[in-house]
């Protein structure tokens, strides 16, 4: 009966569906049979299923590249340290004994303090003098003696020194001929120097604060006193008094810092307005130089580098008062550990003549000289140094200045008998190439050479007089089971001319002046000092071996041949 109900349904349902799609009528009888199946409640909550595409992941394998590496290890040798219970002994006073040919005598005493973190003192005392004479020439004795004393004190803060010295030579003017029967005391001089200066330095190592020193000097330099009191002032006189200061600020790498120096300089000889004779006028020089220095120094790449930049504003004070401005300026670069440090620079600058200062190159000067300064306008400087391994240390530079006022010494022709020298100035470029080299095997061996070319462009004179083309000097010490100690030293010097005022044998002519070439130098000296013990040496000292009687300034040989003698003592 159901299947009769459904199939009825049905055909009702498909007429009506054919009737509106064709417009007809349309009459089906047909049976089926249709099962429905029976509905059932899910036990799952519903969820939302979505798809997901993979994405395809693109894989780039490195690229494997072996390079073949050598790797060299440097043998680095062991520190060696001694431990020891107490530090070794220290002898307070040394003591050096001895006396050599030509009736020689040499004495010389010093005295230092003990081993202190604050405070050092000492003083010494010295005199070498020769009574011997010079083959052909006039008397040629001479002296030297000198007193030091010095002392300190050592802070965390800041250091004090400070010193006194005295010294006395006396010599003989015996550039003439032993013929001429000349006393000895009118060809006697005497030198006599006394002074004393300190200096006060901060070390605060703050990087806000400002580190400072201010230094002292004076000195008073006098030759010998005529014997008649009336003529006591006239003689070469000289006060030198100075104030050096310097102040410096340290800001990350850079490093401000002023210089202010002051130097003034009194030479009297004899009496202002007056002369003693026609050819002695009294003569009164004074001098004063201000330096004001502002600089600035930098050190970059682990010190590696460093700069320094300033200038030197000078004021020469004299008769006229004239100002300068000179360059301060340097650069260096170390390279592969300090083996090789190229440095470049410009510098310049006034140097105040003294009396003292050119008798000390040539004491066989007159009393009575004029004074100037030496003005370098500018000296341009480069080279390199370095050191080629732990023993061997070198040095290499040219330089090229121009030096205004530059004291050459020449024979004096007005005063009778001729054996004295006179100074003369000129304008000149010097340009210099210099080298040396160093080897040194801890304490036991120890070698220098140094070498210097110099070539002179004077201005009024066809040479630098007295001046040497080339220096070379060699220097060496050994030490032989610290028992003998070898000491040797070599100094050569070659192209020196005279200024002469006569032609003779030797001399020549050139732009109306007369010239002597003086001789090559090389003078060769050895000493040796055996160690009996800690505390007592024995001596012997062999000077100008090759007994070279050569002239170190024209008409004025040196000794010959010289031996000498002697002790030493340590208490």
């Amino acid at each position: 009966m159901e299947r009769n109900k459904i199939k009825k349904a049905l055909s009702i349902v498909f007429f009506f569906a054919i009737s509106f799609g064709y417009g007809q009528d349309v009459i089906i009888d047909a049976s089926g049979d249709r099962t429905v199946e029976k509905a059932y409640r899910s036990a799952r909550t519903p969820l939302v299923i979505d798809t997901v595409i993979p994405t395809v992941i693109v894989e780039y394998p490195l690229l494997i590249l072996k390079h073949e590496t050598q790797t060299e290890i440097e043998r680095i040798n062991p520190a060696s340290i001694k431990t020891v219970e107490k530090l070794p002994q220290l002898y307070n006073t040394y003591v050096k004994l001895g006396i050599g040919t030509k009736l020689m005598p040499l004495g010389e005493v010093y005295y230092d303090s003990d081993r202190s973190r604050k405070y050092i003192y000492g003083a010494h005392i010295k005199h070498l003098s020769s009574f011997g004479d010079i083959k052909d020439y006039a008397k040629g004795q001479y002296d030297r003696t000198r007193l030091g004393i010095y002392g300190g004190i050592n802070e965390k803060r800041y250091t004090i020194r400070g010193d006194f010295h005295y010294g006395s030579k006396g010599f003989h003017y015996y550039g003439i001929s032993d013929t001429l029967d000349i006393a000895g005391d009118s060809i006697a001089q005497r030198y006599s120097d006394i002074g004393f200066s300190g200096k006060f330095i901060t070390h605060i190592k703050d990087s806000a604060k400002v580190n400072f020193s201010v230094g002292i000097a004076y000195n008073n330099y006098h030759s010998k006193k005529n014997e008649r009191e009336a003529e006591d002032l006239w003689r070469a006189r000289e006060n030198f008094f100075g104030v050096t200061t310097s102040t410096w600020y340290k800001h990350k790498s850079e490093v401000y810092g002023l210089d202010v120096d002051i130097r003034y300089n009194g030479y009297r000889y004899g009496e202002k307005y007056k002369s003693l004779t026609g050819l002695d006028t009294g003569l009164f020089l004074n001098n004063t130089i201000i330096d004001f220095r502002p600089h600035i120094t930098t050190r970059l790449q682990n010190d590696r580098f460093k700069a320094k930049v300033g200038v030197d504003v000078a004021i020469d004070v004299r008769d006229v008062t004239r100002a300068y401005i000179f360059p301060i300026a340097e650069v260096k670069y170390s390279l592969f550990n300090d083996i090789f440090i190229p440095y470049i620079g410009a510098r310049g600058g006034i140097k105040q003549t003294t009396f003292k200062s050119l008798t000390g190159e040539n004491e066989f000067l007159l009393p009575n000289v004029e004074l100037r300064n030496e003005n370098t306008a500018y000296d341009f400087y480069g080279g390199i140094k370095g050191t080629i391994s732990r023993r061997i240390s070198f040095n290499a530079a040219v330089s090229f200045a121009k030096v205004k006022d530059k004291a050459l010494f020449v024979t004096d022709t007005i005063h009778s008998p001729r054996n004295k020298f006179n100074i003369i100035y000129d304008t000149m470029t010097v340009a210099t190439i210099e080298g040396s080299i160093s080897y040194q095997l801890m304490e036991k061996l120890k070698v220098d050479a140094i070498g210097k070319f110099y070539s002179y462009a004077a201005l009024n004179n066809s040479y630098a007089w007295n001046l040497p083309r080339l220096e070379i000097t060699l220097r060496g010490s050994y030490n032989l089971f610290d028992k003998f100690i070898f000491n040797l030293d070599l100094k050569m010097e070659e192209g020196r001319k005279a200024l002469v005022y006569a032609p003779g044998n030797g001399i020549s002519e050139e732009n109306g002046q007369y010239i002597e070439k003086l001789n090559f130098i090389a003078d060769l000296n050895l000493g040796v000092e055996y160690r009996y013990n800690k505390r007592i040496s024995a001596f012997v000292q062999f000077n100008n071996i090759a007994a070279q009687q050569y002239m170190r300034w024209h008409n004025t040989p040196v000794q010959g041949f010289q031996f000498m003698g002697g002790v030493t003592y340590r208490f």
